[in-house]
Protein backbone atom coordinates (compact mmCIF):
# COMPACT_ATOMS: atom_id res chain seq x y z
CA UNK A 1 0.00 0.00 0.00
CA UNK A 2 1.50 3.37 -1.00
CA UNK A 3 2.08 5.84 1.82
CA UNK A 4 -0.18 8.85 1.27
CA UNK A 5 -0.49 12.07 3.20
CA UNK A 6 -3.92 11.00 4.40
CA UNK A 7 -2.48 7.74 5.74
CA UNK A 8 0.31 9.57 7.58
CA UNK A 9 -2.23 11.95 9.11
CA UNK A 10 -4.39 9.02 10.18
CA UNK A 11 -1.51 7.21 11.85
CA UNK A 12 -0.30 10.36 13.60
CA UNK A 13 -3.77 11.03 15.01
CA UNK A 14 -4.47 7.38 15.89
CA UNK A 15 -1.06 6.82 17.48
CA UNK A 16 -1.31 9.92 19.65
CA UNK A 17 -4.83 8.92 20.71
CA UNK A 18 -4.01 5.33 21.61
CA UNK A 19 -0.70 6.06 23.37
CA UNK A 20 -2.16 8.91 25.46
CA UNK A 21 -5.23 6.87 26.41
CA UNK A 22 -3.04 3.91 27.44
CA UNK A 23 -0.56 6.08 29.34
CA UNK A 24 -3.40 7.37 31.42
CA UNK A 25 -4.16 3.91 32.79
CA UNK A 26 -1.02 3.79 34.99
CA UNK A 27 -0.37 7.53 34.82
CA UNK A 28 -3.51 8.79 36.54
CA UNK A 29 -3.11 6.53 39.62
CA UNK A 30 0.58 7.48 39.75
CA UNK A 31 -0.25 11.19 39.87
CA UNK A 32 -2.76 10.42 42.63
CA UNK A 33 -0.17 8.46 44.65
CA UNK A 34 2.25 11.39 44.32
CA UNK A 35 -0.47 13.54 45.93
CA UNK A 36 -0.48 15.96 43.01
CA UNK A 37 -4.10 16.87 43.61
CA UNK A 38 -5.90 19.99 42.40
CA UNK A 39 -6.69 22.74 44.90
CA UNK A 40 -10.05 24.29 43.97
CA UNK A 41 -10.48 28.00 44.64
CA UNK A 42 -13.31 28.88 46.98
CA UNK A 43 -14.42 31.77 44.75
CA UNK A 44 -15.20 29.39 41.85
CA UNK A 45 -18.46 27.53 41.22
CA UNK A 46 -19.56 25.63 44.32
CA UNK A 47 -20.01 22.47 42.25
CA UNK A 48 -16.26 22.45 41.55
CA UNK A 49 -15.36 21.93 45.22
CA UNK A 50 -15.90 18.20 44.61
CA UNK A 51 -12.89 18.29 42.27
CA UNK A 52 -10.52 19.01 45.16
CA UNK A 53 -7.77 16.41 45.18
CA UNK A 54 -8.28 15.33 41.56
CA UNK A 55 -4.82 14.60 40.11
CA UNK A 56 -3.47 17.42 37.98
CA UNK A 57 -0.37 17.96 35.81
CA UNK A 58 -2.10 15.72 33.25
CA UNK A 59 -0.17 17.46 30.50
CA UNK A 60 2.65 15.10 31.41
CA UNK A 61 0.56 12.33 29.86
CA UNK A 62 0.21 13.89 26.42
CA UNK A 63 2.91 16.51 25.73
CA UNK A 64 5.68 13.86 25.39
CA UNK A 65 3.33 11.87 23.14
CA UNK A 66 2.77 14.89 20.87
CA UNK A 67 6.53 15.33 20.55
CA UNK A 68 7.26 11.64 19.93
CA UNK A 69 4.49 11.15 17.35
CA UNK A 70 5.41 14.35 15.52
CA UNK A 71 9.07 13.38 15.30
CA UNK A 72 8.15 9.85 14.19
CA UNK A 73 5.74 10.78 11.39
CA UNK A 74 6.74 14.38 10.63
CA UNK A 75 10.51 14.21 10.83
CA UNK A 76 12.83 16.58 12.66
CA UNK A 77 12.93 19.49 10.21
CA UNK A 78 13.01 23.17 11.22
CA UNK A 79 9.22 23.59 11.18
CA UNK A 80 8.86 20.73 13.65
CA UNK A 81 11.73 22.10 15.75
CA UNK A 82 10.06 25.48 16.18
CA UNK A 83 6.63 23.98 16.86
CA UNK A 84 7.93 21.61 19.51
CA UNK A 85 10.17 24.26 21.09
CA UNK A 86 7.18 26.51 21.72
CA UNK A 87 4.93 23.63 22.83
CA UNK A 88 7.40 21.89 25.15
CA UNK A 89 8.75 25.22 26.42
CA UNK A 90 5.27 26.23 27.55
CA UNK A 91 4.70 22.78 29.03
CA UNK A 92 7.81 23.25 31.19
CA UNK A 93 6.59 26.67 32.33
CA UNK A 94 3.23 25.16 33.18
CA UNK A 95 4.92 22.29 35.01
CA UNK A 96 6.87 24.75 37.15
CA UNK A 97 3.65 26.64 37.87
CA UNK A 98 1.75 23.45 38.76
CA UNK A 99 4.58 22.15 40.92
CA UNK A 100 4.79 25.34 42.94
CA UNK A 101 1.02 25.45 43.46
CA UNK A 102 0.34 21.76 44.06
CA UNK A 103 3.48 20.20 45.46
CA UNK A 104 4.91 23.19 47.35
CA UNK A 105 1.49 24.67 48.21
CA UNK A 106 2.31 28.15 46.91
CA UNK A 107 -1.08 29.54 45.73
CA UNK A 108 0.42 32.09 43.33
CA UNK A 109 2.54 29.50 41.54
CA UNK A 110 5.10 30.81 39.08
CA UNK A 111 4.92 34.58 39.31
CA UNK A 112 4.15 36.63 36.21
CA UNK A 113 7.50 38.40 36.38
CA UNK A 114 9.14 35.06 35.60
CA UNK A 115 6.49 33.48 33.39
CA UNK A 116 5.83 36.35 30.97
CA UNK A 117 9.50 37.01 30.07
CA UNK A 118 9.98 33.29 29.40
CA UNK A 119 6.88 33.21 27.20
CA UNK A 120 8.11 36.32 25.40
CA UNK A 121 11.44 34.65 24.64
CA UNK A 122 9.64 31.64 23.19
CA UNK A 123 7.46 33.95 21.09
CA UNK A 124 10.46 35.88 19.77
CA UNK A 125 12.20 32.62 18.83
CA UNK A 126 9.06 31.50 16.98
CA UNK A 127 8.49 34.83 15.22
CA UNK A 128 12.10 35.36 14.20
CA UNK A 129 12.47 31.75 13.12
CA UNK A 130 9.33 31.82 10.99
CA UNK A 131 10.00 35.17 9.36
CA UNK A 132 13.72 34.93 8.71
CA UNK A 133 15.09 31.42 9.24
CA UNK A 134 12.20 29.70 7.46
CA UNK A 135 11.75 32.58 5.05
CA UNK A 136 8.01 33.00 5.61
CA UNK A 137 8.30 36.77 5.69
CA UNK A 138 6.52 39.37 7.80
CA UNK A 139 3.25 39.73 5.89
CA UNK A 140 0.04 38.49 7.51
CA UNK A 141 -3.17 37.45 5.78
CA UNK A 142 -6.32 39.37 6.66
CA UNK A 143 -9.19 36.91 7.30
CA UNK A 144 -11.92 36.76 4.63
CA UNK A 145 -10.47 39.67 2.61
CA UNK A 146 -7.99 37.68 0.55
CA UNK A 147 -5.31 40.32 1.12
CA UNK A 148 -2.14 40.58 3.18
CA UNK A 149 -0.59 43.34 5.25
CA UNK A 150 3.17 43.76 5.44
CA UNK A 151 4.08 44.33 9.09
CA UNK A 152 7.85 44.54 8.86
CA UNK A 153 9.29 45.38 12.28
CA UNK A 154 5.84 45.01 13.87
CA UNK A 155 5.64 41.31 13.02
CA UNK A 156 7.58 40.08 16.05
CA UNK A 157 5.40 42.12 18.46
CA UNK A 158 2.33 40.59 16.80
CA UNK A 159 3.69 37.09 17.39
CA UNK A 160 4.42 37.95 21.02
CA UNK A 161 0.81 39.11 21.49
CA UNK A 162 -0.44 36.01 19.67
CA UNK A 163 1.57 33.59 21.81
CA UNK A 164 0.82 35.29 25.13
CA UNK A 165 -2.84 35.73 24.26
CA UNK A 166 -3.41 32.18 23.00
CA UNK A 167 -1.59 30.38 25.81
CA UNK A 168 -3.38 32.32 28.51
CA UNK A 169 -6.76 32.11 26.74
CA UNK A 170 -6.53 28.32 26.49
CA UNK A 171 -5.47 28.28 30.12
CA UNK A 172 -8.64 30.23 31.02
CA UNK A 173 -10.74 27.82 28.95
CA UNK A 174 -9.43 24.89 30.98
CA UNK A 175 -11.98 25.32 33.75
CA UNK A 176 -14.43 22.45 33.28
CA UNK A 177 -14.02 18.71 32.73
CA UNK A 178 -12.97 18.05 29.13
CA UNK A 179 -13.60 21.60 27.95
CA UNK A 180 -10.10 22.62 26.84
CA UNK A 181 -9.16 19.20 25.48
CA UNK A 182 -12.31 18.97 23.35
CA UNK A 183 -12.00 22.55 22.11
CA UNK A 184 -8.34 22.16 21.11
CA UNK A 185 -9.22 18.89 19.39
CA UNK A 186 -11.47 20.84 17.01
CA UNK A 187 -8.98 23.68 16.52
CA UNK A 188 -5.98 21.45 15.89
CA UNK A 189 -7.91 19.26 13.44
CA UNK A 190 -8.78 22.38 11.47
CA UNK A 191 -5.13 23.42 11.44
CA UNK A 192 -4.15 19.96 10.30
CA UNK A 193 -6.33 20.33 7.21
CA UNK A 194 -5.04 23.86 6.59
CA UNK A 195 -1.45 22.64 6.80
CA UNK A 196 -2.08 19.85 4.27
CA UNK A 197 -3.66 22.24 1.79
CA UNK A 198 -0.63 24.53 2.08
CA UNK A 199 1.86 21.73 1.50
CA UNK A 200 3.14 21.79 5.08
CA UNK A 201 2.98 18.07 5.76
CA UNK A 202 5.09 18.20 8.92
CA UNK A 203 2.77 20.81 10.44
CA UNK A 204 -0.18 18.65 9.45
CA UNK A 205 1.36 15.75 11.36
CA UNK A 206 1.98 18.00 14.35
CA UNK A 207 -1.60 19.31 14.33
CA UNK A 208 -3.12 15.83 14.11
CA UNK A 209 -0.78 14.59 16.85
CA UNK A 210 -2.09 17.39 19.07
CA UNK A 211 -5.67 16.46 18.19
CA UNK A 212 -5.14 12.75 18.79
CA UNK A 213 -3.46 13.41 22.13
CA UNK A 214 -6.39 15.63 23.19
CA UNK A 215 -8.86 12.85 22.31
CA UNK A 216 -6.78 10.31 24.21
CA UNK A 217 -6.65 12.59 27.23
CA UNK A 218 -10.43 13.00 27.10
CA UNK A 219 -10.72 9.29 27.89
CA UNK A 220 -9.61 10.21 31.42
CA UNK A 221 -10.59 13.90 31.51
CA UNK A 222 -14.28 13.76 30.54
CA UNK A 223 -16.84 14.41 33.28
CA UNK A 224 -16.32 13.37 36.02
CA UNK A 225 -12.63 13.92 35.33
CA UNK A 226 -10.15 11.46 36.78
CA UNK A 227 -7.27 13.81 35.92
CA UNK A 228 -6.87 17.49 35.04
CA UNK A 229 -4.33 18.77 32.52
CA UNK A 230 -3.15 21.66 34.70
CA UNK A 231 -1.05 24.51 33.37
CA UNK A 232 1.38 21.86 32.12
CA UNK A 233 -1.19 20.87 29.52
CA UNK A 234 -3.15 24.06 28.88
CA UNK A 235 -0.11 26.28 28.29
CA UNK A 236 1.39 23.62 26.02
CA UNK A 237 -1.79 23.36 23.94
CA UNK A 238 -2.03 27.13 23.67
CA UNK A 239 1.59 27.25 22.53
CA UNK A 240 0.91 24.52 19.97
CA UNK A 241 -2.01 26.45 18.46
CA UNK A 242 0.00 29.68 18.33
CA UNK A 243 2.89 27.83 16.65
CA UNK A 244 0.51 26.33 14.09
CA UNK A 245 -0.91 29.77 13.29
CA UNK A 246 2.53 31.29 12.77
CA UNK A 247 4.10 28.39 10.89
CA UNK A 248 1.14 28.02 8.51
CA UNK A 249 1.11 31.81 7.94
CA UNK A 250 -2.42 32.14 9.29
CA UNK A 251 -1.67 34.30 12.31
CA UNK A 252 -4.86 36.39 12.26
CA UNK A 253 -6.98 33.39 11.30
CA UNK A 254 -6.36 32.02 14.79
CA UNK A 255 -8.85 34.64 15.98
CA UNK A 256 -11.46 32.83 13.87
CA UNK A 257 -10.43 29.19 14.37
CA UNK A 258 -9.83 29.82 18.06
CA UNK A 259 -12.89 32.01 18.47
CA UNK A 260 -13.91 30.22 21.67
CA UNK A 261 -10.65 31.17 23.40
CA UNK A 262 -11.09 34.77 22.29
CA UNK A 263 -14.57 34.88 23.85
CA UNK A 264 -13.33 33.29 27.08
CA UNK A 265 -10.46 35.77 27.40
CA UNK A 266 -12.68 38.74 26.54
CA UNK A 267 -15.19 37.72 29.21
CA UNK A 268 -12.44 37.98 31.84
CA UNK A 269 -11.16 41.31 30.50
CA UNK A 270 -14.68 42.77 30.40
CA UNK A 271 -15.50 41.47 33.87
CA UNK A 272 -12.33 42.82 35.50
CA UNK A 273 -12.44 46.19 33.73
CA UNK A 274 -16.14 46.82 34.40
CA UNK A 275 -15.80 45.80 38.06
CA UNK A 276 -12.87 48.14 38.61
CA UNK A 277 -14.80 51.01 37.06
CA UNK A 278 -18.22 50.42 38.60
CA UNK A 279 -17.75 47.80 41.38
CA UNK A 280 -20.42 45.79 39.55
CA UNK A 281 -20.20 42.67 37.37
CA UNK A 282 -21.31 41.96 33.81
CA UNK A 283 -21.27 38.18 34.25
CA UNK A 284 -22.15 36.17 37.31
CA UNK A 285 -18.65 34.72 37.12
CA UNK A 286 -15.83 34.66 34.60
CA UNK A 287 -14.49 33.08 32.43
CA UNK A 288 -17.72 32.74 30.51
CA UNK A 289 -18.20 29.00 31.05
CA UNK A 290 -18.42 29.65 34.81
CA UNK A 291 -21.20 32.20 34.17
CA UNK A 292 -23.38 29.48 32.68
CA UNK A 293 -22.51 27.02 35.44
CA UNK A 294 -23.48 29.51 38.15
CA UNK A 295 -26.64 30.26 36.18
CA UNK A 296 -27.73 26.67 36.66
CA UNK A 297 -26.43 24.83 33.61
CA UNK A 298 -24.96 21.39 34.39
CA UNK A 299 -21.24 21.24 33.73
CA UNK A 300 -21.70 18.63 31.00
CA UNK A 301 -24.17 20.88 29.17
CA UNK A 302 -21.78 23.83 29.34
CA UNK A 303 -18.90 21.74 28.02
CA UNK A 304 -20.95 20.32 25.15
CA UNK A 305 -22.22 23.79 24.16
CA UNK A 306 -18.71 25.21 24.19
CA UNK A 307 -17.42 22.25 22.17
CA UNK A 308 -20.04 23.08 19.55
CA UNK A 309 -18.89 26.71 19.51
CA UNK A 310 -15.28 25.61 19.06
CA UNK A 311 -16.29 23.25 16.25
CA UNK A 312 -18.26 25.98 14.49
CA UNK A 313 -15.35 28.40 14.82
CA UNK A 314 -12.99 25.81 13.36
CA UNK A 315 -15.42 25.15 10.50
CA UNK A 316 -15.70 28.87 9.78
CA UNK A 317 -11.93 29.14 9.62
CA UNK A 318 -11.72 26.16 7.31
CA UNK A 319 -14.36 27.65 5.06
CA UNK A 320 -12.44 30.89 4.82
CA UNK A 321 -9.03 29.31 4.35
CA UNK A 322 -9.76 26.20 2.29
CA UNK A 323 -13.23 26.17 0.75
CA UNK A 324 -13.61 29.84 0.00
Amino acid sequence: MPVTLELVAYWAFASAFVITALLGVPGVPLLARLRLGQTVRSDGPATHLAKTGTPTMGGLLFVPVIAAVTLTFGGSGPFVAYALTVTVGHALLGLADDFLKVALKRPLGLRARYKLPAQTVLAVVLGWGAAFHLGLGTAVEVPFLGSSVELGAFYIPLVIILVLGTTNAVNLTDGADGLAAGAVLASSAAYGLVAWTRGLEAMGVFAFAVGGACLGFLVHNHHPARVLMGDTGSLALGGALAALAVLTRTELWLIVIGGLYVVEALSVIIQVTYFRLTRRRVFRMSPLHHHFEVSGWPETRVVFAFWVVSLLAAAMGLWGLVVR
